[in-house]
């Protein structure tokens, strides 16, 4: 059983695509999927994140304090910069705009821990860099998007603040406290959270195209070739900064994947509950969650065919990686 699972969960960009194509062909299939469905739906996302999670990991943070560094720095200035000079280059109308930048300023996906996987890259260290991300978003995320997305309509930072709050820190500070408190317990749900968190992303994705579906077609050649290019653009600038800081390929290719995949569910609950008059800003961020799994799975299937030279292992990481999140 838990192979299906396994092979279920891996095959989460073949599933991303397949909904937003039946949201575009038969979009109310989808319509139910909405309001506080979306918003509990990343909240069980990212409450099965926090019980991959134990204390111990933060003090794992100090065994590669340079590595988690660079992938951090580049997560929040990459893909911001990015996404707001797409907008700008393309033009793009005021709330796909804004939707794209909102996405650049979320933190790192938690499918880019599978990627990682999957591309022979260091797992732990993923692992390590995307909770360091999401904890930073509560910050940064209102931060950066009042900064970018602000010269397009005003923002409300307190609001975006507190919005993040709800559907990051506290079901992630949950997950950790049960990880802790009740072990049992989170043995027997870890290995169907990445399954739900699959169908969940899925439902949230087709949900926003379904409801913006006239819009994405007529439309849909600008938004989704400024999509292509923010991803496109930060595994590339992100493999290209770690290597210039001379880590090696196994850490590069890890920064890269990092820094390329969103958090794009995050993205279409922010964008949703922070700018309600702007209903076509989800989605940039629903199109966000196929382009960066996609592209991260071709280059996790190119680079599976290339291994990186063999580096040590710390086994102090070894338990993380071997809790991963594979979604």
């Amino acid at each position: 059983m838990s192979k299906v699972l396994a092979w279920f969960s891996n095959l989460f960009p073949v599933w991303v695509v397949l909904g937003g194509i039946a949201a575009l062909i038969h979009p109310g299939c989808f319509m139910w999927f909405t309001g506080r469905w979306i918003v509990g739906g990343l909240a069980v996302i990212m409450l099965g994140m926090g019980i991959t999670l134990r204390f111990e990991d933060f003090r794992h943070v100090l065994r590669m304090p340079r590595a988690v560094a660079v992938g951090l720095v580049a997560q929040f200035t990459i893909m911001p910069l990015l996404g707001w000079g797409i907008a700008r280059l393309l033009k793009l109308d005021t709330p796909y705009a804004v939707g794209l930048i909102l996405v650049a300023c979320c933190p790192g996906g938690t499918a880019s821990n599978v990627v990682s996987y999957l591309a022979r890259a260091n797992v732990a260290l993923s692992v390590l860099m995307t909770m360091c991300s999401t904890f930073a978003a509560v910050l940064l995320t209102p931060l950066l998007t009042k900064a970018l997305a602000g010269t397009y309509v005003p923002v409300d930072a307190w609001k975006l603040f507190l919005d993040t709050t709800e559907v990051v820190l506290a079901p992630v500070l949950a997950g950790l406290l049960l990880h802790q408190f009740a072990p049992r317990m989170v043995k027997w749900v870890q290995p169907v959270s990445p399954p739900i968190a699959v169908i969940t992303i899925a439902l949230i994705c087709a949900s926003v195209i379904g409801q913006q579906a006239d819009r994405i077609l007529h439309s849909g050649g600008r938004i989704l070739g400024a999509v292509f290019l923010l991803h496109a653009g930060g595994f590339a600038l992100g493999y290209g900064m770690a290597r210039l800081l001379r880590h090696d390929t196994q850490v590069c290719r890890t920064i890269a994947i990092e820094v390329g995949m969103q958090n794009s569910g995050l993205g279409v609950v922010l964008a949703r509950t922070s700018f309600p008059n702007l209903p076509a800003a989800p989605i940039p961020c629903a199109i966000s969650a196929t382009f960066h799994s996609v592209i991260g799975s071709v280059l996790a299937g190119i680079w599976r065919l290339r291994p990186p030279p063999t580096t040590p292992a710390d086994p102090a990481l070894h338990s993380q990686a071997e809790g991963a999140h594979s979604i």
